[in-house]
């Protein structure tokens, strides 16, 4: 009954306008009250929080994704991949997908990558005959690879709250990422082979296809030197963050000289505007998450689940539902800070290993990024291609049933996320 209560409060809150922060923070700081606890737990908890190292990682990968998106990085990338897989069967939508994959290895963010390759990709696509929607969705959905594909601010932000090892957890996106890539280009290519109105590209030449391939190079070699370095152990995130941020500046002021001063303090301020927001929200988590553990509430929720729900299956079956319902009203990082406390205890109970768990949670996440009304995504795409929200919201529906099918197969098959971290 308490949980229903306090949930019922913090929707009341979040209709109202209350930003999702301070509504997180005022309950958490309410219940300590209330419950008879020192209010002076909020305040030690806002500054337990923000004085982690593993936070400096936020703002370098937001630098390194906004000084990239400025630099043109993204027009780069599509260019290369189109001139090598545009004249295959729905060649263009392919290279989209291909081009989102790419970006999300180097930036962390699902927005970044949305608009980045959004602004170059959907006049492409729809001068070449693609159906408008289907250009929307496809957009709005590979933008959430993002957030699946290391790095990822999400699970930065989900390996600081479990105490989980991050790099395991960029790691195991890996394998569920790529899957989700192949979903993408199949149905991709099944669309383009039953549209009537799609027109095929003509194959490029070698030379278009050196001269793309050199000015995209850089950019690879970082997505590599970030992945890489992340799974030797050379680097920590925060520190490949900040490599990641340095080799984003050579590589848009000397090699491409697309980034003017302009560009670059437009990032900056972007970058901090993002980062404060991100860091109110995970204060204001933190004081809810001691607050609700302190009523032991996750400890209720999981004695719930032992006693109602039959095993792993049903638990997944049944949080997915919850999952899905939160992503109509809740943003993706508010999904992940309100609910993990209170499901991961119940997940370990049954058996679930806490780095599956959090790349089962991403994906729900990415699933609510492109679910209305709050569908962050959407609103990127509604934004650059300048159509209304039902236009973007109509084009995603088979995307977010390719999203759920990964979610199967990520029950069904564990070592899909856990291979790479802890078996290669």
């Amino acid at each position: 009954m308490t949980i229903v209560l306090i949930l019922a409060v913090l929707f009341g809150l979040l209709l109202i306008g209350v930003p999702v922060a301070f509504a997180l923070g005022g309950i958490g700081l309410g219940m300590l009250i209330f419950g008879g606890f020192s209010p002076l737990m909020a305040p030690q908890a806002i500054l337990s929080t923000l004085d982690g190292f593993i936070l400096l990682a936020v703002p370098l990968f937001l630098l390194m994704s906004n000084v990239l998106l400025k630099g043109g990085v993204g027009r780069d990338l599509f260019a290369a991949v189109q001139a090598w897989v545009g004249h295959w069967p729905g060649g263009l939508a392919v290279a989209t997908i291909l081009s989102c994959g790419l970006f999300a290895a180097i930036s962390g963010s699902s927005v970044a990558t949305a608009a980045t390759i959004g602004t170059v990709a959907i006049p492409e696509m729809i001068s070449r005959g693609y159906d408008k929607r289907f250009v929307y969705g496809l957009l709005a959905a590979g933008g959430t690879l993002g957030i699946l594909i290391p790095p990822s601010i999400p699970m930065i932000v989900y390996g600081f709250v479990t105490e989980q090892s991050v790099i395991a957890l960029f790691l195991a996106g890996i394998g569920p990422g790529i899957v989700l890539i192949v979903l993408f280009v199949a149905f991709a290519m099944l669309h383009a082979r039953f549209s009537k109105a799609y027109e095929p590209m003509p194959k490029a030449g070698w030379s278009e296809r050196a001269a793309a391939s050199k000015r995209a190079l850089p950019s690879l070699a970082l997505a590599l030197l970030v992945i890489l370095g992340l799974y030797s152990g050379a680097f920590t995130p925060t520190e490949a963050a900040a490599i990641g941020f340095a080799a984003a500046i050579l590589i848009t002021t000397l090699w491409l000289r697309s980034l003017t001063w302009a560009a670059f303090w437009e990032a900056i301020k972007e970058s901090a505007v993002t980062t404060v927001a991100i860091l109110l929200i995970v204060a204001g988590a933190k004081v809810f998450g001691k607050a609700i553990a302190l009523y032991r509430i996750p400890q209720d929720i999981s004695a719930f689940i032992a006693q109602a729900i039959d095993g792993p299956l049903m638990f997944i079956i049944v949080v997915s539902l919850v999952l899905l319902l939160m992503g109509l009203v809740f943003e993706a990082l508010s999904m992940i800070l309100i609910m993990t406390p209170v499901l991961l205890p119940a997940a370990m109970g049954l058996g679930f290993d806490p780095i599956w768990f959090g790349i089962y949670m991403v994906i729900m996440v990415e699933v609510a990024l492109i679910t209305p009304p709050v569908g962050l995504n959407l609103y990127v795409i509604q934004s650059v291609a300048r159509t209304t929200l039902a236009n973007v919201a109509c084009g995603v529906w088979p995307f977010l049933l390719l999203m759920l099918a990964t979610v199967g197969l990520l029950y069904g098959m564990p070592d899909l996320a856990l291979y790479i971290p802890f078996k290669w």
